[in-house]
């Protein structure tokens, strides 16, 4: 995660500002279709996000747990993390 840290940090600074932006539409009574246009923008920037955690968590953080010996807390967490996004799909 250390070398990807700037990387994070950018995206979520990215999604806050649609988000704001967002925000100040609302309150200038704006076009929805403006507003959408940043959630919209906001939710994609997120989803961008999450799928290079995921890489970067599959790719180091996995090896790693299981080198240290930490198999079951790995394949707990990976369990966790497929349960959130087979909930998060049911949902949409």
């Amino acid at each position: 995660m250390q070398k990807n840290k700037q990387h994070v940090l950018k995206n979520l600074d990215t999604i806050s500002e649609y988000m704001t932006h967002a925000e100040h539409l609302v309150e200038e009574d704006a076009y929805c279709m403006d507003i959408l246009k940043q959630t919209f923008a906001a939710r994609q920037a997120i989803d961008a996000l999450e799928q290079h955690l995921l890489e970067g968590h599959l790719q180091h953080c996995v090896p790693e747990g299981m080198k240290q010996g930490r198999s079951k807390e790995v394949i707990d967490e990976l369990l966790q993390l497929y349960s959130m996004v087979g909930n998060r799909q049911a949902g949409q």
